[in-house]
């Protein structure tokens, strides 16, 4: 049966084709929708979401060595959360089929940095395929399955953004039924200890020599044959780039095997063009590999090492062709990210900016976007959980020098749980001269509104145990824990003002939902400024919400944007904001 479908809904279809029964992730841009399109076979194949990327991959690998075909998936800075247990699974082997997939962001369309996770699968030792649609991914991970328990080895299934979003036509198949592997105790394959890790080493060489005589003759990797005097090496979604700019005018190696590389294909395919080209997004991981073996070709020279490619990036490359632009008259207006209206973390940014000798450690989420103007309320933003870690840092440099600076670090309710309960170990063991405040919006909102250990619900739509945040930081060692809503901008202050002030370790948690979260009621009303009081002092524009401006020297908001939060009319001194309809 022919459909539509994501790169994303296809790695799941693939996962349920080929005989998946246990799944694991943590929620991450471009990744997400694959496990949220794996409920639909929750009849075959149980999943969940993990509180971080390294509890997926131990969860996913467990049930692999228990005999079952598992996944996990993950953002591609996920993968380096996930790194230690992957680079231990690459050794021991696997039992059932055991496939990790990252999803990498080139041109950082929601990351903080557009790492190759190639480099993952030659470092840690990995089988590694690479889709290039949605078919492709289908495919792909019913064969992933196969190299994975004919060669024991774990396999990473790398996409990036576009391949992950893009739509294309596939053809559907029906599940493959695959008998369990029986677990039978075996400490000298899982049991990972020194002695016998090195035996494990010299089998995991053993079996990647052998892979890459297997990915040499696969169907993954497809010889397309022109006229001779252009060849492509490509893989992912770049081969489709190159296919639009030569067409059936050169000869493409397609690999979806690219570790090992297929060195003896590879040398063949180059021994029949005249000239080679290696097309692949962000780095030169082929080419490197390529070129070593002594086989002629050209890319990063003449191909971006940075950004997402797209055709015109690579006809330009490849045939010093550019693509047709054409100038206007208006310069468009740039709109960076900005909190939502009536945002639960803006009137905790709102108030933390107008504190003095404060740093501001953040953390990845919504609340990053405190960093914008007007707020600027944050000093750093690292990854998923430094936002209180980082801050113990410079904590203790700033009282090391005798800086009289207080740091307040920041993350949310699905951080916290991912990484930041660590962090406030971290403070409270270490002395840590600072706050850690907790934005629970009761949700994992930036990624899309998945559930987590703090929202009562699973994944599969089960009702679960609702962790408490604050019985974690009474658990950890926090005296005085202040519970606010951010909304309350006087309580806001006030907390904040206690908390700096406490003579014992103080946390804060700012207790709003998001206004997003479909079911829950929120305040009726909006908010509308009375002209004859506003003097134009633009003191509401100070909290940055996208529903207020300037019109004419006089404040205005609005009502398709306003949601009635009253932020904005408790900052105004005038009284010259009202709120109305409720």
């Amino acid at each position: 049966m022919k459909k539509l479908m994501t790169g994303n809904e296809a790695v799941a279809r693939g996962a349920y084709e080929g005989g998946a029964t246990f799944g694991s992730a943590y929620p991450g841009t471009p990744s997400t929708e694959i496990f949220e399109n794996l409920p639909q076979y929750k009849e075959d194949i149980y999943s969940e979401w993990a509180p971080n990327e390294k509890v997926a991959l131990e969860a996913a690998y467990g049930a692999a060595i228990a005999g079952e075909r598992s996944l996990c998936a993950m953002k591609h800075v996920g993968l380096n959360v996930a790194a230690d247990p992957m680079f231990t699974a690459a050794y021991l082997g696997v039992n059932g089929g055991f496939v990790i997939i990252t999803a990498d962001d080139p041109d950082l369309h929601s990351s903080q940095n557009e790492q190759d996770n190639r480099y993952y699968a030659k470092f840690a030792k990995l089988a590694m395929v690479e889709p290039s649609d949605s078919q492709d991914c289908i495919d792909f991970m019913k064969e992933a399955y196969e190299i994975s328990e004919k060669f024991d080895i774990p396999v990473l299934f790398r996409m990036t953004t576009r391949v992950c979003h893009s739509k294309s036509v596939v053809e559907t198949g029906e599940r493959v039924q695959v008998a369990h592997k029986e677990y039978v105790k075996n400490p000298d394959k899982f049991a990972a200890t020194p002695a016998r890790a090195k035996a494990h080493h010299k089998r995991l060489e053993n079996r990647l020599k052998q892979m890459e005589a297997y990915a040499c003759a696969s169907p993954l990797n497809k010889v397309e044959m022109g006229d001779g005097k252009v060849g492509v090496i490509s893989a992912g979604v770049a081969y489709q780039y190159a296919r639009e700019v030569f067409g059936d005018n050169a000869s493409y190696l397609k690999l979806g095997i690219t570790n090992p590389l297929p060195m003896e294909l590879i040398a063949s395919f180059a021994s029949q063009v005249e000239k080679l080209y290696v097309v692949e997004e962000l780095e030169p991981f082929m080419e490197e590999q390529i070129k070593a073996a002594g086989i002629a070709c050209e890319g990063k020279s003449i191909i971006p090492r940075m950004y997402e490619l797209n055709p015109g990036i690579v006809r330009e490359g490849l045939t010093g062709q550019k693509a047709e632009t054409k100038k206007v008259d208006c310069t468009p207006v740039p709109r960076p990210p900005v909190l939502c209206p009536g945002c639960p973390h803006r009137g905790f940014f709102y108030e933390v900016s107008r504190l003095k000798d404060v740093v501001v450690t953040g953390d990845i989420g919504c609340y990053t976007l405190g960093s914008a103007e007007p707020l600027c309320a944050l000093d750093t933003t690292i990854c998923m959980g430094a936002g209180f870690s980082a801050g113990v840092g410079m904590a203790k440099a700033f009282a090391r020098r005798g800086e009289n600076k207080k740091v307040i670090g920041v993350l949310g309710d699905s951080t916290f749980f991912h990484s930041g309960i660590t962090g406030a170990l971290e403070i409270m063991y270490n002395n840590g001269n600072m706050i850690p405040c907790v934005l629970d919006n009761s949700i994992t909102a930036m990624t899309g509104h998945q559930d987590n250990p703090g929202t009562g619900h699973t994944l599969m739509g089960e009702k679960a145990k609702y962790i408490s945040i604050e019985k974690i930081l009474e658990a950890v060692g926090f005296e005085k824990i202040l519970i606010v809503d951010p909304n309350d901008l006087e309580k806001m202050k006030g907390a904040l003002k206690e908390a700096m002030e406490s003579p014992v370790p103080a946390a804060i948690i700012t207790r709003r939902p998001c206004l997003l979260i479909k079911g829950i009621p929120h305040e009726k009303g909006l908010c509308q400024v009375n002209n004859e009081k506003c003097v134009g002092c633009k003191a509401c524009i100070g909290v940055g919400c996208p529903a207020v401006m300037i019109k004419e020297g006089k404040a205005h908001i609005d009502p398709t944007l306003c949601v009635g939060c009253t932020v904005c009319q408790q900052v105004c001194k005038f009284g010259a904001i009202e709120k109305v309809g409720e």
